[in-house]
């Protein structure tokens, strides 16, 4: 039986852009045969979110696509969640809704579990000589400086916590007692996933093709506040 990779996609308000993501999804050809198997979470979209996902579906049947919905906005990490809940692929990947990440680059996050030598790997925009837009130098600071401090906890040497692109091994993902319902998931994973014994992290190098606010990029800098909260909270109150 082919193996299958679980691709947990929230979505907010990206009525706009969610038919390009899916395209882009659709598209790659996984290496070994790898399935794929898309879960959406529409947190509450405020826009026509739901009825772009629901024609895409409609008009792509071939595509294993499974849709839920939360009747209240929750957060992102809430949308993850639900989808990780719900995956069963052999393997499983966080996929942004919007054009920032390239899913042609699944393949370079499963090679280092394929081959035997990762459980959990993550893409960092910080290293490799992939494209990368110029955009906030503030954002970049602060980061490396959130990265920094949950490696000083976690005892890692992650260049990029905060990235979207994580793959993990479906099982040791849904081991995890995750609370998180917001942008506290990035240290909050991290710090859990550090703790389990024998894990084996790895990076690669990514793309990113980053929003400005214009273009609907949503976090900011309560967020950042609430990123060192988490990485203080699930480090030290363990």
């Amino acid at each position: 039986m082919a193996q299958k990779l679980s691709i947990i996609m929230p979505a907010y308000n990206e009525e706009r852009t969610i038919h390009m993501i899916l395209d882009r999804i659709e598209a790659v050809k996984m290496v070994q045969g790898i399935e794929k198997e898309i879960i959406i979470t529409n947190d509450c979209s405020k826009d026509d979110t739901k009825g772009a996902i629901k024609r895409y579906m409609e008009s792509h049947s071939h595509l294993d696509i499974k849709y839920f919905e939360h009747e209240v906005n929750q957060g992102k990490g809430a949308a993850l969640h639900t989808g990780i809940r719900h995956a069963t692929g052999d393997y499983l990947i966080i996929q942004d809704a919007d054009l920032e990440y390239d899913p042609q680059e699944y393949n370079i996050l499963l090679q280092p579990i394929l081959d035997g030598f990762a459980d959990v790997v993550y893409g960092s925009r910080f290293i490799g000589g992939k494209p990368h837009r110029i955009l906030f130098f503030w954002h970049s600071i602060g980061n490396r400086w959130l990265t920094s401090l949950s490696n000083a906890f976690t005892n890692l040497n992650l260049t990029d916590m905060e990235t979207c692109y994580k793959l993990f091994k479906r099982e040791t993902i849904q081991s995890l007692e995750l609370k998180e319902k917001r942008f506290g998931f990035e240290p909050e994973v991290t710090a859990k996933m550090s703790r389990i014994p024998d894990i084996r992290i790895y990076e690669v190098g990514i793309s990113y093709y980053g929003r400005s606010y214009e273009e609907g990029k949503k976090i900011g800098w309560k967020d950042g506040f609430r990123a060192i909260y988490c990485i203080i909270k699930y480090n030290l109150f363990k």
